[in-house]
């Protein structure tokens, strides 16, 4: 039982306790759905807030490790910001130094000579200068706020020491003139024993921030990665993680033969549903003050999570077809491209609908009046981020809608590879969707690229059980030369924004994800 001051602090953080049902209820106003479920862009939380419920996978593992350089590239939302801005306060906790390389930062260097070599040189001149500047910032923060910790007092007065025998001048002053040091000051700086006792860290993120595809954008990033490779080897005490958009990566991977080198430095920061699933979990159950075991949570089945989320869901979505009384993570568990993002905006706008309604928890009614919502944005979402590459992508998406027979037939969205092939052909016959190099893209290439992008994922029948394969998980399962055997639908979380005119019919052609 609770007693007063504790029901006092519940209530502030947005709970309403009914003394009848003897059990607290969620009062879904702006700041606890923030509380729960978080910023869309989860790197834009407060910081403590997002390692309380942040889930720890092995690419978490890879990111901490001692390995110089890792290029963690991904899609829009699955979280690249987020694990870095974890990973620096991590840092700080650990007396190490964290420095943040934003592209604002960048905007001074100049490689605009059109020898790569030269454009190469140029970024090893301009990061190093940036580099060393964060850290003389770095060392004056400590100097001006001291800190308690011995070692790193001990450790910040070394540094402040070895620079100023370096350079002849003083913290105050090497702020001011830092352009004057060139790379090879600041490779000597590095390679001194003393940056072997605290982990010097520099993260490089939004990079692709304007990002138009053209070949200035291609080749100026691939001669920063390639200066980014060259400086990791030279300064073995520190280390570079670079977060990079999936479509961007593609393109400079595909453009300048070159970053095979980095290859073997790039991780795919992926997903699972499930672990995605403990993320909303430990959101829940921090917002209610509860403890756990992470390990326990990732171990633990999916439908023994129904417990959790009663408090904040309907224990059954009310539907019908294919949902009708299906455990309400089923629901939530299809809808998303297993990327923490999804989840976030579709469980906030589920939730602003029961304010509205004054439901204390999340009901199917409010589901259903935002599936239409959440479709169409995830569309948006998708025409944004791959217009770079793919100009036209979201008049193909929607061109992808369903016709009236395929409706008629019960299984709209979902093909053979035969099936697939001849419904792309049928839309090029009325429009021509030009690829990258100007040509037309055939219906194979404009499959390749819908699959790729993950508006459409491959299936198989195992079973009793739907196997869904997304293009992160196997690359080769649709390509010109071998067909596996897959069927392919069009993914949940766009058939609303398809069909606006058939919505309820949607229930009965789209399976959930089986638990």
């Amino acid at each position: 039982m609770f007693n007063d001051e504790q029901k006092k602090m519940l209530m502030e953080n947005g709970l309403l306790y009914s003394a009848t049902k003897r059990y607290w209820q969620v009062k879904f106003d702006e700041e606890t759905i923030r509380a729960i479920f978080g910023h869309e862009a989860a790197e834009d939380e407060e910081i403590e807030r997002l390692k309380r419920y942040y889930v720890k996978t092995e690419i978490y593992d890879a990111i901490k490790s001692s390995i110089p350089l890792y290029i963690l590239v991904g899609h829009k939302g699955v979280g690249k910001s987020a694990l870095f801005k974890v990973l620096e306060s991590e840092d700080v906790d650990e007396c190490n130094l964290p420095i943040t390389i934003q592209p604002d930062d960048i905007l001074e260097i100049e490689a605009k000579d059109e020898n790569f070599l030269k454009k190469i040189r140029d970024w090893k001149e301009g990061l190093s200068k940036i580099i060393f500047r964060e850290l003389i910032l770095s060392l004056n923060d400590y100097i001006i706020n001291p800190i308690n910790n011995k070692s790193m007092k001990e450790w910040v007065n070394s540094v402040t020491n070895l620079l100023g025998n370096m350079f002849g001048k003083k913290i105050v002053e090497l702020q001011n003139c830092y352009l004057d040091i060139t790379n090879a000051q600041i490779v000597a700086l590095f390679k001194n024993t003393l940056f072997k006792e605290k982990t010097i860290t520099v993260y490089l993120d939004d990079l692709d921030r304007g990002w138009k595809n053209s070949k200035g954008d291609v080749a100026n990033l691939s001669a920063m990665l390639n200066a980014i490779r060259d400086l990791s080897r030279e300064t073995k005490n520190l280390k570079f993680r670079v977060a990079l958009r999936s479509d961007v990566y593609y393109a400079i991977r595909t453009s300048d033969e070159t970053t095979d080198k980095i290859d073997g430095s790039v991780l795919w920061l992926k997903w699972t549903n499930h672990e995605i699933l403990v993320m909303l979990i430990k959101r829940i159950e921090t917002f209610f003050g509860n403890s756990f075991n992470e390990v326990e949570l990732l171990q633990t089945r999916q439908k023994d999570f129904q417990v959790n989320l009663d408090s904040v869901f309907e224990k059954n979505f009310k539907g019908r077809g294919h949902w009708e009384n299906a455990p309400m993570y089923r629901v939530l568990m299809s809808l998303i491209r297993k990327r923490p993002r999804d989840l976030v905006k579709l469980c906030t706008l589920a939730a602003r609908k029961a304010s509205v309604r004054n439901h204390s928890k999340i009901m199917t009614s409010d589901l259903e009046d935002i599936f239409s919502n959440y479709s169409n944005d995830r569309l948006t979402d998708t025409g944004n981020e791959y217009q770079s590459e793919f100009p036209k992508v979201k008049e193909l998406l929607l061109k992808m809608k369903p016709s009236k027979q395929e409706i008629q037939e019960g299984h709209p969205c979902k093909y053979s590879r035969a099936q697939l092939i001849k419904k792309i052909n049928n839309i090029l016959s009325m429009s021509n969707f030009t690829l990258k190099d100007g040509s037309n893209g055939t219906a194979e290439e404009l499959a390749a690229f819908m699959y790729k992008i993950n508006f459409i994922t491959a299936r198989k029948q195992v079973g009793e059980e739907i196997q869904r394969i997304y293009y992160d998980e196997n690359q080769y399962i649709y390509n010109d030369f071998t067909d596996f055997g897959y069927e392919y639908e069009i993914h949940p979380a766009y058939r609303w924004a398809l069909q606006p005119d058939s919505i309820g019919t949607l229930f009965n052609q789209i399976e959930l994800l089986d638990s």
